[in-house]
């Protein structure tokens, strides 16, 4: 069976690579060509673009990059019309994803999702065109099963992928001892790392008997951080080592995303940082229509973890909320139960990868 998987961020080049190594334990003469990354390349893919050379941040952000975009389209089609594969499988993505799947469809391709856009969140229309252009949508979130069935359209839920990624790592590295760490998690992305980084790095001064180690982003040259960590004193940075600084780390800032859900399953208290351009934050408050956007919040449906968002976002707030973290017992205490409740819940689908390979393998041999 020839696989062409398209994902955009790391999360997705994360969650590629454990569906790779699920689908070849099914079918060990499969082959996978990808838009990806190092994760998937080591899976034993051949990856033909590289994410990093695809995440554009917001909406303006995205227009003044539209011919980049169009460009790595055209690519895309024309590659995978070469590569003549039997199944097309994107990986969340979605403003670049969705066009896909509607131009694959039209090409004959069997077009699966795993891990669904956020069309909940706003734009909620794209399930129209999900259910013309999409053959088998698997979902990740409890919620997104019943969200799709008011659009009648049936989707299989297999879990959250993370849950098994972390239990792994655990017991691969059974014991790490707490230190007076805060941990950094400022994104993927090179846009998101410049706006958030400094404002998340402003606080390290006020808590001097920590160190605030950043997690960088892999994909991202080391250099890149360089600028912003020069004139903080207790600010070290690692790089391909985020578990390991999750699994030491006593608290930490963290950007808004799959990392919110990471830093969740190692149970490590967080404060969530969010900010964008001043235009595309405009626009997304008036089309975005969920209470939260944090997934650990979302999930739970209540406000597990502070978000500080766009102007909230400031030195004097993250101060605040990472004092209330690290001293107040009774919220160290609710959290951790909230963390437990969080991950009963994304456990529930059982091993996702596993899940999802098998239905994979299953829709495309009928």
């Amino acid at each position: 069976m020839k696989y062409y998987i398209i994902a955009g961020e790391a999360s997705g080049d994360l969650h590629g690579s454990n569906l790779i190594k699920e689908l070849k334990l099914l079918d060990n003469t499969a082959t996978f060509r990808c838009w990806g990354g190092n994760k998937m390349q080591a899976a034993g893919a051949r990856v033909v673009k590289h994410y990093s050379e695809l995440a554009f941040m917001g909406f303006i952000e995205v227009v003044m990059n539209l011919r980049t975009v169009f460009k790595n389209l055209s690519f895309c089609k024309a590659d995978i019309l070469q590569h003549k594969p039997d199944a097309l499988i994107l990986i969340d993505y979605p403003g670049f994803n969705l066009r896909i799947a509607a131009w694959a469809k039209k090409q004959n391709l069997k077009v699966i999702y795993y891990i669904s856009p956020q069309v909940w969140a706003w734009k909620k229309n794209r399930v129209k065109g999900i259910k013309q252009h999409v053959d088998k949508m698997l979902v990740i979130l409890p919620f997104e099963k019943d969200f799709y069935a008011n659009w009648q359209y049936e989707v299989e839920y297999v879990g959250h992928p993370l849950v098994q990624v972390i239990d792994l790592y655990k017991e691969q590295n059974p014991f790490a001892a707490k230190e007076k760490i805060i941990a950094v998690l400022p994104g993927s992305r090179k846009q998101e790392i410049t706006t958030k980084l400094p404002v998340m790095l402003a606080v390290a001064n006020k808590f001097p008997g920590y160190r605030f180690v950043v997690a960088k982003a892999p994909g991202i040259e080391a250099s890149f951080y360089d600028d912003i960590l020069k004139n903080h004193s207790n600010v070290q940075a690692v790089s391909d080592s985020t578990y390991s600084l999750l699994s030491k780390a006593c608290a930490a800032l963290v950007t808004s995303g799959t990392a919110t859900l990471e830093t969740a399953l190692f149970a490590v208290p967080e404060v969530v940082c969010y900010k964008g351009s001043a235009i595309s934050y405009a626009i997304a408050k008036q089309l975005i229509t969920i209470k939260y956007i944090c997934l650990v919040n979302l999930i739970m449906d209540k406000p597990v973890v502070k978000e500080l968002i766009q102007d909230e976002l400031t030195p004097e707030n993250i101060e605040k909320e990472l004092h209330e973290l690290l001293s107040n017992k009774n919220r160290q205490l609710q959290l951790q139960d909230d963390y437990k409740a969080l991950k009963k819940l994304l456990g529930a689908g059982g091993n996702a990868s596993a899940n999802a390979a098998l239905s994979i393998s299953k829709f495309l041999a009928k």
